[in-house]
This record gives structure tokens, sequence and C-alpha cells, in this order.
């Protein structure tokens, strides 16, 4: 089929020029047509091909999806969380690829399953969540969870709660992951300015890497917390933006008061 597209096309260009009344232009628009034509024929086949691979290879590896789900639950029902957590996350990879089940709830076992194994410390960050949330904040001046803000760019990640201190403004975060090995960071770049004063620079991260360094959310729909440190805003603040430069983090008009 490319063979004859492209002959066919070939023998256009050689006929337009002997036409007199075409003008140079109409000649290059219609050989752009015709190649245009051809690439987008060339590029639906290789779609068609690979939806058919597809296919064919969702029927070949369903069965095993459900035998290391079968597999998973029987481990469990065992107590032996290590091999259960194994299988999930075997299930998991399949699932990712040719979607046989709720991602949802195989994520959230796969969340379970690591904590009864007893790895929360050298699991991924995800397990690390709850170590992000201080456990006194009576120092603090101002902490609100949920805070009012504006942000009119489209972002899986949102502000859970914000603490300003004399030492420290402090936002924890939240993100939820779009797909396997979701990688995120934060670039130094980052900063935060008050109505009441300049910009304030990343003073620090915790449970997530700052760039180059890359922290990576392994199964869709887990959700990791995070917390960026910045200095202190000044005391008569109300309100602030946080922002990272040419990203899609553009957090406006933060309540702080």
């Amino acid at each position: 089929m490319k063979k004859s597209l492209i002959l066919f096309a070939l023998g256009l260009v050689t006929f337009i020029p002997a036409q007199a009344q075409w003008t140079h232009y109409d000649t290059q628009t219609a050989i752009s047509g015709v190649f245009g034509a051809i690439n987008h024929s060339i590029e639906s086949a290789e779609r068609k091909k690979q939806m058919e691979i597809h296919a064919r290879e969702k029927v070949e590896y369903e069965q095993s999806f459900k035998d290391a789900v079968e597999e998973a639950k029987d481990f469990e029902q065992q107590e032996k969380w290590e091999d259960a957590l194994s299988k999930y996350e075997e299930a998991a990879k399949l699932n990712c690829n040719y979607g046989y089940s709720d991602q949802r709830q195989i994520s959230r076992k796969i969340n379970d399953l690591y904590e009864k194994a007893g790895r929360t410390e050298d699991g991924p960050s995800i397990l690390n969540n709850s170590k992000t949330i201080l456990a006194d904040y009576s120092k603090y001046r101002y902490v609100r969870e949920n805070p009012i803000y504006v942000n009119k760019k489209n972002t899986p990640t949102k502000i859970v709660r914000v603490a300003c201190s004399d030492s420290e403004t402090r936002l924890e975060m939240e993100i939820e992951s779009q797909y396997a090995n979701f990688g995120v960071y934060i670039r130094g770049k980052a900063y935060i300015k008050g109505n009441k004063g300049g910009k304030l620079g990343l003073a620090g991260a915790e449970n997530l890497s700052v760039a180059p360094a890359t922290t990576t959310i392994p199964w869709p729909y887990q959700k990791l917390r995070f917390v960026l440190i910045f200095p202190p805003l000044p005391a008569d603040a109300t309100e602030f933006d946080f922002i990272v430069p040419s990203s899609e983090w553009q957090f406006k008009d933060i309540k702080c008061k």
C-alpha cells in the first residue's frame, strides 16, 4: 500500500508542472497535500496495527492477571503479606498496561500490604505521608487545613494545610499519581510572595525530591503527601502566592491570616 501511494504521488508531482494555469503556490500546496495524505494513511495504518497487537496481548495476558490476583488473595488468607504484595504488584503491572480491573482498588491493596509487611521505612514515599504532619502546631500563629486559594492551572496537586510561624512558612501538599511510576519533584526556583513583602525562596522539602532528583509514585491513584518549607512571611501578610516558574504550580491568594 505504501509503495503504490508513493508512486501515485511521484506521478502527480511529474504531472502538475505541465499544467500552465497552476501557480508555484498551487503546485507546492498540491504536493504538500498529497504527501500529507500519505503520511496520515501510514500513521493510521501503524496505529491500527498497534491497536491490534495491544488487543491480542490483552487477551493473552488476561489469565496471568487473574492468576496473580487469586494467588495474592490466597497469600493474604495465609497472612503471607510479602508474597501477597508481590503478587498484587504483578497484577498491577498487567492492569496498568491492559486495564482488566479497577486500579484504585489494587493500589489501595498494595498500600495496605506494605504496612502489614512492615515495610513503611523502605517502601515508596507514599508510605511516609503521615510523617509530614507535625504533632504540635501550637507555636504557629496561623494554621489552616484546606486553605482557600486560586489556581487557574489544571493540576492533580492541592494544598492541604498552611502553617505560618515566626520561623517558617509551611505548605503541606498532596498529589495523586496519574500513571505508573509517576515522577514528582520541586524546582529550586520555587518561591512564595506575600502581599506584604517580596519573594521568599524555597528553604526545604520533606518527602519530595528537589530537582534534578525525582520522587516516584509507583502506581496510579496513589497519593503522595509532602511539605515545602519557606522563610517566614511578614506578620501583617494576609495572603500570599506560591509559584513554581514555568509549571502548573501557580497557587495564588492563599490565605494566611
